[in-house]
């Protein structure tokens, strides 16, 4: 079992949504997967720290995501570097990020391949 895209709000991909919004979002998870805890080999999306992505028809990307503690060495950097990630991708007109803490992340969120990865199956 891979990660369940579903389980990532995404208004991009909410009926009548266009193959391009699609197309747009898979971009956007792609460039999600680039960026690693760099405590933990495993980028962040597998991790399970992307809570939401929405999307809107402007090319705007708001995610919300999580860290695995509050107490995180990279809780003031992380944002940023997702920042920087997502806004690279062509289509991509302007990112927010916003750290959340509830519900708080635990290993449960991990897709199959980081659990494998990390040696937890």
């Amino acid at each position: 079992m891979t990660m369940d895209e579903a389980t990532v709000s995404d208004t991009a991909t909410d009926a009548g949504a266009s193959a391009d919004d699609a197309s747009l979002r898979d971009k956007v998870i792609d460039a999600l997967r680039t960026v690693y805890d760099p405590e933990i080999p495993v980028n962040i999306y597998e991790l399970g720290l992307i809570y939401d992505i929405a999307i809107d028809a402007a090319g705007a990307v708001a995610i919300e995501m999580t860290l695995t503690a509050p107490a995180c060495p990279v809780a003031g950097t992380m944002p940023g570097t997702v920042q920087e990630a997502v806004g690279a991708v062509p289509g991509v007109s302007k990112v927010d990020v916003e750290l959340v803490w509830d519900p708080p992340w635990d290993q449960s969120r991990m897709s199959e391949a980081a659990q494998l990865e990390l040696g937890f199956l």
